[in-house]
């Protein structure tokens, strides 16, 4: 029986109205009705995390519902992705991106949202977390042979982590492989030349542009 029209215009609704559990429920509904995972993905989560994306561009929306979009964008993809598994139309991803907040910093905020539009917007994301080592994005740059590293900031103490880790992948061989995108509140446009960074962004759909424009350069 084909699905109800209405199936993943509900779910991007449900985004839309920040519930989680809402999100959860419409996304098993919809696999429930014969919906492909992937649409409901492509056509009902993403446009539902984009568009809180824009109303908090147009300051119709505050960090509160920025990061209670990203938990009910979550909660659907945990529904979803699973049925995802031999799925011959999942698109090759836009690129692959690691993730991590440098060593000594565990705001995760800023870092949780990006990873959650990244994902919207077809990246593969590895999410090291919190207080990552310099070491351990040196070797996620080798094992994972990401197209971007993108390190958080938060505080002015741990900001010369991210220089730590760019001499590193230096030491290594390894930062021609690589495009550097730094953020959060210690960092600034000033701090990436001064550091060696690629790109500096201090929104999170700033830095999904930016990241779709190195790959579309690539």
């Amino acid at each position: 029986m084909a699905a109800p029209p209405n199936a993943v215009e509900r779910l991007k609704d449900a985004v839309l109205k920040l519930d989680p559990s809402l999100v959860g429920s419409e996304a098993k509904e919809a696999l429930r009705l014969g919906v492909d995972p992937l649409d409901a993905i492509e056509k009902g989560l993403v446009p539902g995390i984009r568009e809180v994306g824009r109303r908090f561009e147009a300051g119709e929306f505050f960090l509160i519902e920025l990061v209670m979009g990203a938990e009910a964008f979550k909660a659907g993809v945990a529904v979803l992705e699973p049925q995802l598994s031999g799925n011959s139309k999942r698109k090759k991803p836009s690129g692959k991106v690691v993730l991590g907040s440098v060593a000594g910093d565990i705001h995760s905020i800023g870092k949780d949202i990006l990873s959650t539009l990244l994902t919207a917007n077809g990246f593969e994301v590895h999410d090291l977390g919190v207080d990552v080592p310099v070491e351990k994005f040196v070797e996620a740059t080798r094992t994972l042979n990401p197209d971007i590293i993108g390190m958080s900031a938060l505080m002015t103490t741990t900001a010369p982590k991210q220089y730590e880790v760019i001499r590193s992948l230096q030491t290594n061989g390894l930062r021609d492989k690589v495009k550097i995108m730094i953020g959060g509140a210690a960092t600034s446009e000033a701090w990436r030349a001064e550091i060696g960074a690629d790109l500096w962004e201090p929104t999170a759909n700033g830095a999904v542009r930016k990241a779709l424009q190195i790959m579309r350069a690539e």
